[in-house]
């Protein structure tokens, strides 16, 4: 029997959304093992003061499997 946990990050990125996911999901791989798939709950942009995208944000939950 396997049992699972989830954990909830945020993640920005200035270039883009996916940008964003994937950097949020290389610096969990490295302190959580076991990752096995993410959901997306939110996407959200911070606004420069010219009106431009200043920041793609992310937030993600993250599915685990905890050890024996």
């Amino acid at each position: 029997m396997s049992v699972a946990k989830v954990i909830e990050i945020t993640s920005t990125s200035p270039g883009s959304f996916e940008d964003a996911i994937r950097k949020g999901l290389a610096k969990a791989q490295k302190t959580v093992d076991g990752i096995k798939g993410a959901w997306i709950s939110e996407h959200k942009v911070e606004l420069a003061d010219d009106g431009t995208i200043k920041h793609f944000r992310v937030d993600m939950k993250l599915t685990f499997i905890l050890d024996d």
